[in-house]
C-alpha cells in the first residue's frame, strides 16, 4: 500500500450537498419513523464499500437485520457519519443520501452535530479496511487510536462521555492500547471492542462454564497476520478467560511457519490432540475428488497445508493458547482441554459473504450488543479481552517478522474475570 487516499477534498466537496439533502429530506417528511425519540449514535469509519466493515455496521443500524426469526429495527438512531476515505465503489455517499444521515468533515462535528458540544449518546468506531500504510513488520496502520483520541477530546471538552465501541483490535502499539482502556476508565464510559467471533453462533452451542478447570485452548482458523489472526485469538480467548481463577495475562509468544510448527508439536501431545479435534469441527477440510483423502493427522496436515503459521502463547499462570492459521480451511474452530483429559470443541459459525452467505449475518449479534450497551449504559463483556488479544496479535506478528524468535511480554499482565453469561447468540437458554 502507498499511503492514505487523499479523500478529504472529495469529502468536503460532498458535505454541503449531503447536509442539504438531509435537511430537505427532513422537511419533506421523507423518513417519519426516524423522528421517534431514540438514543442517537455517531459512526466513525475508514471507508464504506461492499463488504467493508463500515458498510456492514451502517446498513444494520439504518435498515435493520434478521434477528430471532424476524426483521429487527434497532432502538438507537444513527444520526451522523465521519468517513475518512472514499474509494472507487464508495457506498457512504449513497447510504448518507438514502437515509438522510449527514457525513461530517471532522469527527468532532460528527459527535457535536454543530452544537459545539457532545450531542450523541454513543459512538461506533470502525477503523477497518481502507488504503493505509503498513509498519516494517506488516501491521496496517488503521487510525483506530487516532479516531478514539479525537472522540475522547470531544468528551473532555463537553464534560461528559458516552459508550464507545471499537471494531477489532485497539492499536498496533501496546502503550496506545493501554492508554485507550485507561481513558475509558478515567472518563467513566463503557468501552466495548473486538470482533464478531465471541458472539456469533456456535456449532454446537458449547457454553464454557465460568470457573471451569480448563488447562489449554486451541483455535484453528485462516487468513493473514495482523488481520484474521485477531479473530482466531478472540475465538480462543472468549473461552480461555472462563477458566478457574480467570485471566492473568501472557508471558511470551512464539510464532512459527511451515515445518517448524509440526516439529514443535512433536513434543506437545495434548496440543496436537486439540489441533486435530478443532480440525474435525471444520466444514471446509481439504478434499480430493470430493472427500478428504485420509483422517486428519499431523502427516496429513503436512501434506495438505502449504506454509501455515501458528502462535504458541504462554499465559502467566501456565495456561497455553495455540492459534493455527491453516490455508484451505475456511472456518474458525475451537478445542479446549479440561483437567482429567476431556476435550470440548465447537465451530464459531462465520458465513462469509460470497461463500455461504451474502450479508455476513455474524455481524448481527455484535451490532445488537453495541445497541444494548448504548441503551443500558454498560458493556456486555470486558474490554480487557480485546486489550489482551490486541497484545497477542502484535506479539505474534513481531515473532513472525523475527523468524520465530520468542517475544517476551512482561507488560501484558492483563488481569480480569469473564462475564457471567457467555453472550454468544445461540447460548443454551437463549432464543435461537
Amino acid at each position: 500500500m502507498t499511503g492514505p487516499t487523499p479523500a478529504r477534498p472529495t469529502r468536503r466537496t460532498f458535505l454541503a450537498s449531503t447536509a442539504a439533502a438531509a435537511a430537505a429530506g427532513a422537511a419533506l417528511g421523507a423518513a417519519p419513523a426516524r423522528r421517534r425519540e431514540r438514543k442517537k449514535i455517531a459512526l466513525i469509519g475508514t471507508e464504506s464499500r461492499t463488504h467493508s466493515h463500515a458498510q456492514h455496521f451502517i446498513d444494520r443500524f439504518l435498515v435493520g437485520y434478521a434477528w430471532h426469526g424476524g426483521w429487527y429495527t434497532p432502538e438507537v438512531e444513527l444520526v451522523s457519519l465521519y468517513i475518512d476515505q472514499f474509494p472507487e465503489g464508495d457506498l457512504a455517499r449513497g447510504q448518507s443520501e438514502r437515509h438522510g444521515v449527514p457525513i461530517h468533515p471532522t469527527i468532532a462535528e460528527a459527535l457535536t452535530l454543530g452544537t459545539g458540544e457532545l450531542a450523541v449518546d454513543g459512538v461506533v468506531i470502525i477503523g477497518e479496511h481502507g488504503d493505509y500504510p503498513k509498519t516494517e513488520i506488516g501491521q496496517t496502520l488503521y487510525p483506530r487510536y487516532e479516531f478514539f483520541k479525537q472522540v475522547v477530546e470531544v468528551f473532555e471538552g463537553s464534560g461528559r462521555s458516552v459508550p464507545v465501541f471499537n471494531d477489532k483490535h485497539l492499536s498496533t502499539q501496546w502503550d496506545r492500547c493501554v492508554e485507550m482502556v485507561a481513558d475509558s476508565r478515567r472518563l467513566g464510559f463503557p468501552f466495548l471492542a473486538g470482533s464478531s467471533l465471541p458472539v456469533t453462533w456456535r456449532l454446537p452451542a458449547i457454553d464454557m462454564p465460568n470457573d471451569v478447570p480448563l488447562v489449554e485452548s486451541v483455535c484453528v482458523g485462516y487468513g493473514g497476520a495482523d488481520s484474521y489472526d485477531f479473530h482466531g485469538l478472540e475465538t480462543a480467548q472468549c473461552m480461555s478467560e472462563r477458566r478457574k481463577g480467570g485471566e492473568v495475562g501472557i508471558s511470551r509468544v512464539q510464532a512459527l511457519r511451515g515445518d517448524a510448527i509440526w516439529d514443535m508439536l512433536a513434543g506437545r501431545e495434548e496440543t496436537t490432540r486439540l489441533f486435530l479435534s478443532a480440525l474435525c469441527r471444520s466444514h471446509t477440510l481439504p478434499v480430493e475428488n470430493g472427500y478428504p483423502t485420509d483422517p486428519p493427522s499431523i502427516e496429513w496436515a503436512r501434506r495438505n497445508f502449504q506454509n501455515p503459521f501458528a502462535y504458541f502463547i504462554e499465559h502467566r499462570d501456565g495456561f497455553r493458547t495455540t492459534l493455527f492459521m491453516m490455508p484451505v480451511i475456511q472456518d474458525f474452530t475451537y478445542a479446549g482441554l479440561l483437567e482429567g483429559g476431556e476435550v470440548v470443541s465447537c465451530q464459531m459459525y462465520l458465513p462469509m459473504p460470497g461463500r455461504a452467505a451474502s450479508t455476513a449475518d455474524f455481524f448481527n449479534p455484535l451490532v445488537h450488543h453495541i445497541e444494548r450497551m448504548v441503551l443500558d449504559g454498560r458493556a456486555p463483556y470486558p474490554v480487557e479481552r480485546t486489550l489482551l488479544t490486541s497484545g497477542m496479535t502484535m506479539a505474534g506478528v513481531a515473532s513472525l517478522a523475527r523468524g520465530g524468535e520468542v517475544v517476551e511480554t512482561p507488560e501484558m499482565e492483563v488481569v480480569y474475570s469473564a462475564p457471567r453469561e457467555s453472550q454468544f447468540v445461540n447460548a443454551p437458554g437463549a432464543e435461537s
